[in-house]
This record gives structure tokens, sequence and C-alpha cells, in this order.
């Protein structure tokens, strides 16, 4: 079974690991994750302390605010595509691109822009999301030669 979180899902999961961290419970290692990512985007912390606030929150496009969940489940994944370097060649675009930037975080940042430019593409086509524009664009970002 795949695991395809809904938008409430999502929510939910980062207000619950955000309660967790500030009341020192225990957390799973993806939980661990979250927070850390969490902690390095102090700007959505208010957005996570009321869940059922977090649940009914617009984030439009052109309101000038970024969507917080939407943010932090983009780093989530690029740091599970790491991981797996899946797409293959994606871990060596991250680290050239960290290298290039000289920080992790703000490769993630790069890489989420390719990545989100990449969804909206496969959801404006209706196909498949084009894993090799998606490691272009990364590759492109950290000035390397382009796959054919």
């Amino acid at each position: 079974m795949i695991f395809n979180p809904g938008t409430a899902d999502v929510r939910r999961f980062f207000c619950e690991v955000w309660r967790k961290h500030r009341e020192a419970q225990v957390l799973t290692p993806i939980e661990i994750q979250a927070r850390d990512l969490i902690l390095a985007h102090p700007e959505y912390h208010p957005d996570l302390d009321d869940v059922e606030r977090a649940l009914a929150a617009e984030y439009p496009v052109g309101s000038g605010r970024t969507n917080p969940f939407l943010h932090l489940s983009l780093h989530l994944a690029i740091i599970e595509q790491r991981s797996i370097d899946q797409p293959r060649g994606i871990a060596a675009c991250l680290a050239a691109l960290e290298q290039r930037l000289g920080d992790r975080h703000a490769a993630e940042h790069q890489a989420q822009e390719c990545l989100a430019e990449t969804i909206w593409q496969a959801q404006r086509s209706g196909r498949p999301l084009d894993e090799r524009s998606y490691v272009n664009c990364l590759r492109s970002r950290a000035g390397l030669p382009l796959q054919e």
C-alpha cells in the first residue's frame, strides 16, 4: 500500500511533532527530522501551535505567504530522496549544490524549487513526474553538466 497522506494528515503530523518537541516527549526518527526542519524555520512556529487553526488555514498562491506545511513536506521529501538516491543521481546533485552554496539547508531550498516546478508540470500535463527534468534542474543549479 502506498502512503498518500492528505492535507489534514500532513498538518496534524507537523503540529504533533511540534507539540511533542515542546513537551520534551520522545520522537520517532521521522519526527526528529521534522522537528529539526521546524527548528530551522522559526517563522513557522506560530502556524504549528494550534492544530485546529492549522487545519483551517489557507495559503492561496499570490498571498505572499509560503504554505509552511508544503515547505516542510518538500524538505522531508528531498531528505528522503537524498537518502535513497532516488531519482538516481539526486544525492550527487544535492552534494554539489550544497558545496556550491556552502549550506545544506540552502541547497534543499534550491531543490524545493526544482521539485515544485516538476510537480506543477506533471499536474499541468497529467503525466508522471519527469525525473530527468527534475535532476537536470538540480544539475543546472549545482553547475553540473546536464543529462541527455
